[in-house]
């Protein structure tokens, strides 16, 4: 009997279950509001050079007269956000006057902003515009560099020291540097804290879902598994409504981070996952939380019936015949896995990188930003629906693809439309940021039934980091636009595009096919087409929760 055995007895999708896996997924979701923050504490807003502080010809009491003497216009007939001229040029505020040839120079006092919509950001509170207006994006790459460590740092303590320990920390060093954010008076030490955070991305989600699919019996791990990507997408919503309602960016910053000192505060009640106190020899302790969960359940007799010696014995038959690959190399020795491998890093990467590169600059649509951030995030709720549905009657390699492709093809096309046309550019880019939600949880089931047992858990740790190296350079795609608008939504759609033809051309269906065990049965599997009637024998649905708890370990 195993593990998920021993849990169905004591009573299954409980109590226990339910609170425990809404305590953990309620940070997921405020994550997102950390992920997406800089759309609202990074604003840019229209701004013009500041005045000369050492002018001293008589300066008109009206301000537009001296900003329209003062900065020229672009030829949208829009002030110059990174010019003035050098003297002023009160000539031009006669009626059809214009002047030619006059010198100008850099914004030497600074900027003056249009504080209408966003009372401070950190671009005006640091000047981030101009020669520094790639800055903004470059803290955001500096918050998925935090993110790319932070699942090899957490990732490796949570082995060592359990899942409890390095989620609790976790919450307290986002709470910690988030709040600290709000109270720095530098970029630097802003995108340092920016990294902390970060970091503290992959130690919540890597932990919360592991003690989530590991307490969780099997009847209840897809489920939970599907409530993890809509908390992320929840999280989005909150962000408008909260960013809305607080627009100065440091009350914003710390009305985002102050909820995980609450949250730090009532994780020390969640008990740690028994399945790793069991592997580890700390069979007592293990004993206890289930007992503590059989009570809850309404199981009590059953729990006190618990023994160190009947709990050993069902984490022993759940895990007897584990085998673990012994070297990273293993994803590379063998054509067909090596195949896979190549394939799916492109995959991830391009995923990840048009993903975060389309949802990262709601500013550029010329909308209502906070409804913009709304949309954006209930849009993933059908489409990840949708692709649920395709991925069960319609195959695992047609859905993804498609979803590449469809997404690709919206990103690339919005370029063509014209720039007053905003509301029909901002609905082709949210369906293209929902095509790339749903080809993400597509991915994250298909690259498990397409790796053996063996290696699973390594190949989808390695797939990972792939998408976590997109999140990282889709900010610094962005910075292309100060050379050329088109090339960022060009860069996103055809690595989109190159992704599901990649899907096409190199990986194979995996729906209705059995999981294969060992790269041995990958390899033979690969050359040998078996017969329609063969493949209709060995006819079965796979789901998230016969992939195990391994894998599940990274997400969004």
């Amino acid at each position: 009997m195993a593990f998920t055995d021993l849990l169905d007895a004591l009573g299954g999708v409980g109590c226990f279950q339910l609170v425990y896996t809404a305590l953990l997924l309620l940070p997921c979701a405020l994550l997102a509001c950390h992920t997406f923050l800089q759309n609202f504490t990074a604003a840019t807003t229209p701004h013009y050079c500041r005045y000369p502080t050492n002018y001293t010809e008589a300066t008109p009491n009206d301000s537009a007269a001296w900003l329209r003497a003062m900065v020229p216009l672009d030829q949208h007939g829009v002030p110059e956000s990174c010019q003035r001229f050098v003297k002023p040029q009160w000539t031009l505020l006669s009626p059809n006057t214009s002047v030619h040839g006059v010198a100008t120079e850099t914004c030497k006092e600074g900027w003056v902003y249009n504080r209408s919509a966003f009372p401070s950001t950190i671009v005006m509170e640091w000047d981030l515009v101009c020669e520094a207006g790639t800055l903004p994006d470059l803290a955001q790459s500096v918050y998925m560099a935090g993110v790319l460590v932070g699942a090899a740092v957490f990732g490796s303590l949570a082995d060592r020291l359990g899942r409890k320990a390095p989620l609790i920390w976790s919450y307290l060093q986002l709470a910690v540097s988030g709040a600290a954010t709000a109270y720095v008076d530098s970029f630097s030490a802003y995108c340092i804290f920016r990294f902390l955070m970060g970091m503290t991305f992959s130690g919540i989600i890597l932990n919360s879902l592991s003690l989530v699919v590991e307490w969780m019996p099997t009847r209840g791990r897809t489920v939970a598994g599907i409530l993890l990507g809509y908390s992320f997408t929840m999280g989005q919503l909150i962000l408008a409504g909260v960013a809305y309602l607080v627009r100065p960016w440091r009350w914003l910053q710390f009305a985002v981070s102050a909820p995980f000192l609450i949250i730090f505060l009532y994780s020390w009640w969640l008990p740690e996952s028994s399945r790793w106190l069991l592997l580890h020899g700390r069979s007592q302790q293990a004993v206890q939380n289930l007992r503590k969960v059989a009570a809850m359940n309404g199981r009590r007799e059953e729990g006190d019936r618990l023994t160190s010696e009947v709990v050993s014995s069902y984490i022993h038959s759940e895990f007897a015949n584990v085998r673990t690959s012994s070297s990273i190399l293993d994803l590379f020795r063998t054509p067909a896995i090596r195949k896979v491998t190549c394939c799916l890093m492109m995959v991830w990467f391009s995923n990840s990188v048009a993903y975060y590169g389309v949802a990262m600059d709601l500013q550029k649509f010329g909308l209502n930003i906070y409804l913009v951030q709304a949309l954006f995030g209930l849009i993933d709720i059908p489409a990840m629906l949708v692709a649920a549905t395709t991925m069960v009657y319609v195959g695992r390699r047609a859905t993804v693809a498609s979803f590449l492709f469809l997404a690709g093809l919206m990103v690339i096309a919005n370029m063509l439309v014209p720039e007053g046309m905003q509301t029909l550019r901002t609905a082709q880019a949210a369906l293209g940021k929902g095509c790339l939600a749903s080809s993400f949880i597509c991915i994250y089931l298909f690259t498990g039934e397409l790796y053996p047992t063996e290696i699973r858990q390594m190949g989808m740790g390695f797939a990972s980091v792939s998408a976590r190296v997109g999140g990282l350079a889709a900010p610094l795609i962005t910075t292309l636009g100060e050379f050329n608008p088109i090339l960022p939504p060009m860069a996103f759609g055809a690595t989109s595009v190159l992704a599901g033809l990649a899907v096409t051309c190199f990986l194979m269906e995996t729906r209705n096919v059995p999981l294969a065990e060992t790269i041995a049965a990958m390899e033979r599997r690969v050359k040998e087409t078996p017969s329609k009637k063969d493949a209709e024998e060995k006819r079965e649905e796979i789901s998230l929760q016969q992939l195990g708890a391994s894998h599940l370990k990274e997400t969004i």
